[in-house]
């Protein structure tokens, strides 16, 4: 027995080995266009029978219940609802034992109207001062109507801290949509890193837009009200709507939806960053003023200084729009933001950027399009400093997949397949990190796409002896200990 065991253990590093060697290899001509045919549900949003729409029973219940990460480090959160017959209470009850709540934090309440519907009563409440790697119960609401829910919280940003992220972009809610969810909740994943287009409640008119919003708020509350979703807008936030009178960008969005902009020096809740963890994540929007000297632009110079690779090693990117895109659909129309920031991504080594918008599912390999031929245009080359760029729009809308790539398929594209699905990011350390794209197939979680990402701080050679010595290092004094 011991034999076969050390047989398998062999056998399982040897498998992990090839997985880093196949991670280092440039693109050639081994691009995959997977022929995957997937027969699903119909692009329409589900009935407002659903269950899955169900309102809370009890009068003023806590509804669309949801949760972000509220600081810089991973000690806060911040925990939303909505109640639809009064403003009172805002305030959560929480602590470290199932229905024993020794804190309280007061919350602030607002609404909104777009069109002629009025929101019901929104809270914010920003719960903070909390113990890395816990898992925390909080209670909303009052008497017989208030409800119950838990989260963990991250471990102390570190170098080799591991952890489980979800990507998922373009939900939407539809059967497709209710698949991907549903499957991302078996994944282990830990918190949700959203690229864009919540709701599409913009696709509606009139009364039903707002209407749209409480469906959803109530569909993703079984997954958003036990872990952090790390919000970015998409298109379908923006909402210019001037046949109705309502032309303010992302006006339900950013009354719904905190984010903690201000804790990372942000001017504008639709760009900021955070740390979880060993990652350091950076949230951009394509859809606001990114080019020299404006906000965001200085914002993120800025940002990308504060980045300390020794404490967070893992630099993660979200984006809306695809910088690198081979389907018809959205075809470059992420040329602009690419333009401005690419150059920032190649300097500064970012491990990975993931993007929505294309409903489809694409990876490249390692690219840049910085330099100029002779010819005065711009060449895409491999290039080992750049990071891997991830489309993941394909999480169920109601406007369907996009299933026309372009042909033949470029060098810069490794895999690319028009299917539902999702994506899980498992760092194990500093060094590697596991990716999965799981394609939605019937009612099953399948592992279609996946390979080990290295990260790009720590492959360098002087980093790795470094690294080296520091393990050698703790063995020693484990083993005089």
């Amino acid at each position: 027995m011991l034999g076969n065991s050390k047989m398998q253990c062999l056998f399982l590093q040897l498998v992990f080995a090839l997985c880093i060697v196949i991670s280092f290899l440039s693109f050639g001509n081994a691009g995959i266009t997977s022929t995957f045919i997937r027969s699903e549900w119909p692009s329409t949003d589900m009935p407002l029978d659903n269950e899955v729409f169900a309102i809370p029973k009890g009068y003023n219940a806590p509804q669309q219940v949801h949760i972000t990460q509220g600081d810089y480090e991973g000690k806060a959160v911040i925990i939303s609802w909505v109640t639809p017959d009064e403003p009172e209470p805002s305030s959560v009850q929480y602590g470290t034992s199932d229905k024993s709540y020794e804190f309280t934090a007061e919350g602030t309440v607002t609404n909104y109207t777009f069109y002629k519907y009025k929101s019901g009563y929104i809270h914010h409440c920003l719960v903070g001062d909390l113990k890395y790697d816990t898992k925390y119960y909080y209670k909303i609401g009052s008497g017989d109507s208030s409800r119950e829910f838990w989260f963990q919280t991250p471990p102390k940003v570190d170098p080799d801290a591991s952890y489980k992220f979800g990507i998922i972009g373009d939900l939407g809610q539809t059967f497709n949509s209710l698949s991907t969810l549903q499957h991302y909740m078996k994944s282990g994943g830990q918190t949700v890193l959203f690229v864009g287009d919540l709701s599409y409640a913009d696709r509606y008119q009139f009364n039903d837009v707002g209407l749209r919003w409480d469906t959803w708020g109530r569909f993703a509350e079984q997954s958003v009200a036990y872990q952090p979703w790390i919000w970015s807008a998409g298109n379908h936030e923006i909402e210019y709507m001037p046949y109705m009178d309502e032309v303010e960008p992302f006006k339900s969005y950013i009354q719904r939806y905190l984010t903690p902009y201000l804790a990372s020096n942000s001017s504008s809740p639709l760009w900021y960053a955070i740390r979880r963890a060993s990652a350091h994540i950076i949230v951009l929007s394509a859809y606001s003023p990114f080019v020299k000297y404006t906000p965001q632009w200085h914002w993120l110079r800025e940002e990308l200084e504060r980045v300390d690779r020794e404490k967070t090693p893992w630099l993660i990117v979200l984006m809306h729009v695809p910088c690198y895109n081979s389907n018809e659909a959205h075809f470059q129309e992420g040329e602009s933001i690419q333009s401005v920031f690419e150059s920032w991504f190649v300097t500064y080594r970012v491990d990975v950027v993931f993007a929505g918008h294309v409903h489809a599912y694409e990876r490249s390999y390692r690219i840049s399009s910085i330099n100029y031929n002779a010819s005065g245009y711009h060449d895409t080359v491999p290039d080992k400093s750049a990071p891997i760029y991830i489309t993941v729009g394909d999480g169920g809308n109601q406007e369907g997949l996009a299933g026309r790539f372009r042909d033949p398929q470029p060098e810069y594209s490794a895999f690319r397949e028009a299917s539902y699905g999702h994506s899980t990011l498992e760092i194990r350390n500093r060094t590697h990190a596991l990716y999965h794209w799981n394609r939605n197939d019937d009612g099953k979680k399948v592992a279609t796409d996946a390979f080990v990402l290295r990260n790009q701080y720590w492959a360098h050679n002087h980093r790795r002896r470094k690294l080296k010595k520091h393990i050698q290092m703790v063995i020693r004094e484990n083993m005089t200990a």
